[in-house]
């Protein structure tokens, strides 16, 4: 990129959030059939064009290769005929949802007259800033839509042929609903001060949601002047109680770990409780003969040599990768204080059949998803029941867990009278 077009930047960020605002205004007062039509003829372009997705996807991944991203990372950007069908399905899945817009959340009189009600409305326009996932393009584009907002996309320079191609389907499901186009838009460069310049684009932008590993959301934390959803590391936790039930925790622990290990939602700590040590021996024989390493500590090693000591470091980190840190803690007071002291506030579980330690886990856990007997995998705003996520929020305000399209709206009062005055 010539030094001219990085002068550029500016203004070609800004002139997106003009365009997103106008486009907002309009979506804000949609229809719901319009919103879903213009999502499912979406869908139906991703079906159509998936060959070409597939080539632009190519691209991307043959350019990764030569930077030698990890393997967790080339199986995030990987699309394939499945995963395009599930970006596909994962749009009429948000069509099929209720729309959240101009919902009645609550309404009361008051003893002067007032009639007062609550109502859902959209946030505006909201910037979503992701790393190299392709299909957030099309999660994030589908949930802003749904929920009435107007969205900007940067997506990662790992993703960029990808992602363009995708939002070319998007455009067109817009257009074939009348809808304006500019209602999803998308930054066309990988200039990194297009980042910088969005984070300062607050006449425009109402919300960004970073989504992405943790130095793009420290940066995003530290530069913007926007509010956020914040999603940070997703530093996972099983925890295995002494009452555990054998097939359970190994089932649930492997699950965890292996099943995608480049998802946020991946276990990445397993805790074992000193006295269910007999049941360690299954669970790390299964994760190791899977190619899985296991970074212990003193107590772990001593039970299996091929476990490497870990290091402080390790119980802090999302290795996003064939990797777990394991360590034996007092029962579930030692798992609290551990996840407590080492933990993200994503997701954590508890493996156990005793109901009072559940309870307490489940109450005493401050993180935004707690499970009991069920894979962290499980982690995800579509295995909610919510069609799709623009990704997990780790902070306490407003939204927290899977931001689906309920989460990106706000609420407004509506006060009706007759001539009230207040004396």
């Amino acid at each position: 990129m010539s030094i001219m077009e990085k002068q550029d930047i500016p203004s070609l960020v800004r002139s997106i959030g003009e365009r997103a605002k106008v486009a907002g205004r309009v979506l804000a007062h949609a229809s719901t059939d319009a919103k879903n039509n213009a999502l499912r003829a979406a869908a139906h372009a991703l079906r159509n064009y998936a060959a070409d997705i597939i080539v632009a996807n190519a691209r991307d991944m043959a350019a990764a290769g030569i930077k030698g991203i990890s393997g967790a990372m080339l199986d995030r950007l990987l699309l394939d005929e499945d995963r395009i069908e599930a970006m596909a399905k994962g749009l009429e899945d948000v069509a099929d949802l209720s729309d959240p817009v101009g919902s009645v959340l609550a309404q009361w009189d008051r003893p002067n007259g007032l009639e007062i009600e609550r109502v859902r409305v959209p946030l505006g326009v909201i910037g979503v800033i992701y790393e190299s996932r392709p299909n957030v393009t099309a999660d994030a584009g589908a949930l802003c839509l749904k929920a009435g907002n107007a969205s900007i996309l940067r997506g990662g320079s790992e993703s960029f042929h990808s992602a363009a191609a995708i939002m070319n389907c998007l455009t067109a499901g817009l257009r074939a609903a009348g809808l304006p186009e500019d209602s999803i838009l998308r930054i066309p460069t990988t200039d990194r001060a297009a980042v910088g310049e969005m984070l300062r684009l607050s006449d425009y932008i109402d919300v960004i949601v970073p989504r992405g590993g943790k130095s793009l959301v420290e940066r995003v934390t530290a530069e913007s002047k926007v509010p956020l959803f914040k999603h940070l590391e997703g530093i996972c936790h099983v925890y295995v109680d002494a009452a555990a039930d054998e097939a359970k925790a190994r089932a649930v622990v492997f699950n965890s770990k292996m099943r995608r290990t480049g998802i946020c939602g991946s276990a990445e700590t397993l805790l074992i409780d000193r006295a269910a040590m007999p049941l360690l021996g299954g669970i790390l024989d299964d994760l190791i003969k899977a190619g899985c390493r296991v970074r212990g500590d003193e107590d772990v090693c001593a039970a299996d040599s091929r476990c490497e000591p870990a290091t402080d470091e390790d119980w802090s980190t999302e290795y996003l990768d064939t990797i777990i840190s394991a360590a034996v803690v007092d029962g579930v007071s030692g798992a609290i204080e551990h996840i407590s002291t080492h933990g993200s506030d994503h997701t954590d579980c508890i493996i156990s059949e005793d109901a009072a330690n559940v309870a307490r886990f489940l109450n005493e856990v401050d993180s935004a998803i707690v499970m009991h007997n069920a894979s962290t995998q499980y982690a995800d705003g579509g295995e909610f029941g919510m069609g799709a996520e623009i990704g997990i929020s780790t902070g306490k305000l407003h939204a927290r867990g899977p931001v689906g399209v309920e989460q990106l709206t706000s609420m407004k009062y509506l006060v009706r009278g007759d001539g009230q005055c207040r004396p």
